[in-house]
């Protein structure tokens, strides 16, 4: 017999059941009335000698027995008042037992255990007078105290049980409740890894276009206060202005859909493509081995704003091949040619976390920032286990001509 969860919500209006409520009700309403039915057929049989019972005793137990099988329909909505309606009835019917513990089931689950072993209690005392003028139809030739005892023992293992199953559910929903807030904070934490990605870029595209832009500013003034340049000077200035206005609208449409937030923090210039043998020395000093041939085809037409992204990717691809697999190889590759794409691929070879070192705790949204910035550069990023064991990370970036 399972129940919901065991809130108390007061109710105003018709209990409204699922469909495995109206199996459960259903099922309790058939078994108090197979009780019942088992109880009228013990007294009217040869089972229980025929003068032990008068008749009309015997009709009113019965009678009493359909009233609460049928009144079980209401227990969600009335528990409490449902068991302590019933329990009068203990003194005189035996009918009633099944609907009885059944109502006490439903309290034990929906309330505190207060309630439920004060109503518990009231049931096993009815025992005492009924026993006490009226024979058991299970066992008629059994002893006083046995019936009682019996009476005690099924009281207490339905309580029991009916504690358990509130216990269950209350685990149950809280472990679920529990779940979603970590799925919450997963989801928030994820959000919150991607806006500082945004703000990461607008930072590094800071020193950048102010450079560019100073450069468009300088020259422009001096064209406006030299009256007296010659051709020549005219030529060189606006052909800096020219690629100056270039290079910053290149560099804006690679920062187009950022979020900019304030400066703040280290606004040194960010390093490119051109540090990658500097960060793959460093990734060695610091116990990576790292096998790269050092070679890119036209790594000097790169764009900046490619090669800061390029950059990012391979520094977290080794950061994360030396948190989760020290001392293991790494094999790095960054292939491409401009008017393409520039591929690059991390891959450890070796189990995750088999490296035999411990594992450097993290906050685990650096794989989703890195995705965040691929894609805001048009590219894309996957990452997961290797086809050969270990894992692998992979990003495409586009390179235009």
């Amino acid at each position: 017999m399972s129940e919901a969860a065991p809130v108390r919500v007061p109710q105003t209006g018709p209990v409204r059941r699922c469909r495995r409520d109206w199996l459960t009700d259903g099922a309790a309403w058939l078994f108090a009335t197979g009780w019942t039915a088992l109880v009228a057929w013990l007294w009217w049989s040869d089972w229980v000698p025929a003068t032990s019972m008068p008749s009309t005793l015997m009709i009113v137990d019965v009678a009493t027995g359909v009233v609460a099988s049928a009144a079980v329909w209401l227990r969600r909505r009335w528990p409490v008042t449902l068991a302590v309606a019933l329990v009068p009835t203990g003194m005189f019917s035996m009918a009633t037992a099944a609907a009885a513990m059944v109502a006490l089931f439903t309290v034990a689950v929906r309330r505190r255990p207060a309630v439920t072993l004060l109503i518990g209690g009231a049931y096993a005392a009815t025992a005492l007078p009924y026993f006490g003028y009226q024979l058991n139809p299970l066992q008629p030739q059994a002893p006083y105290w046995w019936d009682v005892l019996w009476a005690c023992v099924v009281t207490a293992l339905v309580v029991g049980w009916g504690l358990f199953a509130r216990a269950r559910v209350q685990l149950l929903q809280s472990l679920h409740d529990r779940a979603v807030r970590a799925e919450s904070e997963q989801h928030l934490r994820a959000e919150r890894a991607r806006q500082l990605e945004r703000e990461r870029i607008a930072r590094e595209m800071h020193d950048v276009l102010a450079h560019r832009i100073s450069l468009v500013s300088m020259h422009a003034g001096g064209l406006e206060y030299r009256r007296d340049a010659s051709p020549e000077e005219i030529t060189r200035a606006a052909g800096i202005i020219r690629r100056s206005a270039h290079e910053a609208l290149a560099d804006l449409r690679g920062i187009v859909g950022v979020l900019r937030t304030a400066p703040t923090g280290d606004l040194r210039p960010q390093p490119t493509l051109a540090e990658l043998p500097a960060l793959v020395e460093q990734s060695r000093l610091a116990g990576v081995r790292v096998r790269w041939n050092g070679r890119l085809d036209g790594a000097e037409s790169v764009p900046e704003q490619l090669g800061r992204d390029a950059y990012r990717i391979v520094q977290e691809g080794l950061t994360n091949a030396r948190k989760h697999a020290a001392g293991a190889t790494v094999d790095l590759s960054v292939t491409g040619a401009a008017g393409g794409e520039l591929v690059i691929e991390v891959t450890n070879p070796a189990p995750v976390g088999g490296g035999g070192a411990p594992e450097i705790p993290g906050t685990g949204t650096g794989l989703v920032g890195l995705a965040e910035r691929a894609e805001l550069a048009g590219g894309r990023l996957e990452h997961g286990p290797a086809p050969g064991g270990g894992y692998r990370l992979r990003a495409w970036l586009p390179w235009p001509a």
